[in-house]
């Protein structure tokens, strides 16, 4: 179950949105006022972005699961 876990995509997204979230709000502990404002307004701005990649890679992934047999396989690529 845990390498399962460890081999997700999804896992791994939301480990490091997790980590980046941690590593900003103590970062603002230390730093000016000003500056901390601007550290959470990036990370804030991020948040949407790497919410949305997960919630892709769920609706694709139940896409797959729900009907395995209509999912197209790449074509090789001819020379």
């Amino acid at each position: 179950m845990l390498s399962g876990l460890l081999k997700s995509r999804k896992f791994m997204l939301m480990l490091v949105d997790v980590i980046l979230a941690n590593i900003t709000y103590f970062l603002t502990l230390f730093l000016a006022p000003d500056k901390a404002e601007m550290a959470l307004w990036l990370v804030g701005s991020w948040q949407p972005v790497i919410i949305s990649v997960i919630i892709g890679i769920t609706a694709e992934d139940a896409a797959v699961k729900s009907n395995p047999n209509t999912v197209a396989t790449p074509a090789k690529l001819v020379d």
